[in-house]
């Protein structure tokens, strides 16, 4: 089979320099599924796996989370799924990634592809959506009735990117006022078309802002871009008691202002289940199938918003380069088949 991947990390400044390479095709054994790829979308997760690579290892690395296709084989251990299904998942970062021909992957981490959605649409959400969801849902345990939320509202630092595109559509149907942060005329008319009541700019300070709105604070604040860049304004809006939540780590202290109002601070990884094989790993499971009624219901659409194709170095170098100037709305999407 066909394989992108690299062997130098390379610059930090560029695209990781992918290589077309042969190699044998896996098989599945135990609870992996045998997926032929037939969209892979790009994430940042991607191009900083290169950037922690070793100058010394000159082993080949496959990346390439997010992905749509077709199981063609099962291991023993399989239940959820059989050859043929259409699936999509966003794979975890212990294991190589999808940008293959085939690719190995748990099914306790894959759910059906929406029915409704081409294997491009779909490969958009993945691992944007397991990010969300597991933000709200489970680290900030907000409640999917939008009775319980009534009067609620939350501050998504960052509404227009790839998280941020699936967080408001999400918050949006749970109930929630939706308070969005972007500074293009381009990302805020994205955002408020994805489920955002309202936008800010988060490069000004965001109290006076909310003020200005009539809104006295955040009941929830997800955080989807430099944290630490963002703490005195969070700590300034979050109401007391209030929860707060990061997709990216702290390198510096928490705000003092956040003791006071006895905020609670949490982290959210999507590949903590599978890189630590948690006992409720199948959750993520359960969630993307989650997802996949509520994208064929018409409740909750595709992030894509850019396709190329086929999957090959070339679509791949165009897709990074865009990727890493931070300014991507949306998703970029690959369509195979996967080439030279």
């Amino acid at each position: 089979m066909t394989a992108l991947g690299f062997y130098k990390p390379g610059p930090q400044s560029e695209p990781p320099a992918f290589e077309a390479v042969e190699m044998e095709r896996p098989a599945a054994t135990g609870k992996d599924l045998l997926v032929e790829v037939r969209a892979v979308s790009v994430n940042p997760t991607d191009y900083k796996t290169r950037d922690t690579k070793d100058p010394d290892d000159d082993s080949l690395t496959i990346v390439g989370r997010d992905v749509a296709g077709v199981v063609v084989e099962t291991g023993e251990d399989c239940s959820l799924f059989q050859v043929g299904d259409e699936v999509f998942y966003a794979g975890t970062n212990v294991r190589a990634g999808g940008h293959s021909e085939f690719h190995l992957v748990d099914e306790r981490i894959v759910g059906k592809k929406p029915k409704s959605l081409d294997f491009a649409h779909a490969a958009a959400l993945p691992l944007t959506s397991l990010t969300a969801m597991e933000a709200l849902f489970v680290r900030l345990g907000i409640s999917r009735s939008p009775e319980d939320n009534a009067g609620k509202n939350i501050l998504i630092i960052g509404a227009a990117g790839g998280v941020g595109s699936v967080a408001t559509q999400l918050a949006k149907l749970i109930g929630l006022t939706v308070i969005g942060t972007a500074s293009r005329s381009e990302t805020i008319e994205w955002a408020k078309d994805h489920g955002a009541d309202y936008t800010i700019n988060h490069h000004e300070p965001l109290k006076p802002q909310l003020e200005e709105l009539g809104i006295e604070g955040a009941h929830y604040i997800f955080c989807l871009t430099n944290v630490d860049d963002h703490m005195k304004g969070m700590a300034d809006v979050i109401l007391p008691q209030g929860k707060i939540c990061s997709i990216l780590p702290t390198f510096q202290p928490l705000a003092p202002a956040l003791f006071g109002k006895s905020v609670t601070f949490v982290y959210e990884l999507m590949y903590t289940r599978s890189m630590f094989q948690t006992e409720d790993m199948i959750d993520q499971h359960h969630l993307l199938n989650e997802l996949a009624d509520w994208v064929d219901t018409g409740k909750i659409r595709s992030t894509m918003n850019e396709q190329l194709a086929p999957i090959n170095p070339t679509t791949l170098k165009e897709a990074y380069e865009k990727l890493m100037t931070g300014r991507t709305i949306g998703k970029i999407v690959l369509e195979g088949p996967v080439e030279k």
